[in-house]
């Protein structure tokens, strides 16, 4: 970390003027220094089993177009006949729920997050850029 050496302009008992450069710098450095303290809460809460990290391989072919539901689902091993019993769906409603044909109702999508142990929002498809 480059130490940062701070010119007053001009300063009094309340206030502090720096140059705008050294202003910069400052906030920079702060910003810096919060990332710093969220990636390590971040890891932390990783090595505590808190969350998960997934694989950059499942995240692309959700990004490529698959179906979240259908990644989730074989990331974790399951067939559509396990997950749809264990989350009380039919099988031919979760097929639809993969196949993009459904959007899944909110309870069926509650049940299905549940089981895979991803938030529900993880199971939209990506929004398109804009």
């Amino acid at each position: 970390m480059n130490a940062i050496i701070l010119r007053p302009v001009r300063e009094d008992a309340d206030t502090v003027t720096l140059n705008r450069s050294d202003f910069e710098a400052l906030m920079e450095a702060l910003e810096d220094a919060q990332d710093l303290a969220e990636s390590r809460e971040a890891l932390a809460r990783l090595q505590r089993g808190e969350e998960e990290a997934f694989p950059i391989e499942l995240i692309e072919h959700i990004l490529d177009g698959m179906s979240p539901v259908r990644a989730y689902r074989q990331y974790r091993g399951l067939t559509q006949q396990a997950l749809a019993q264990a989350a009380g769906v039919s099988p031919s409603y979760l097929s639809e729920i993969e196949a993009g044909r459904k959007p899944g109702s909110v309870d069926a999508m509650v049940r299905i997050a549940t089981v895979l142990r991803v938030a529900v929002d993880d199971l939209l498809p990506p929004r398109p850029s804009e």
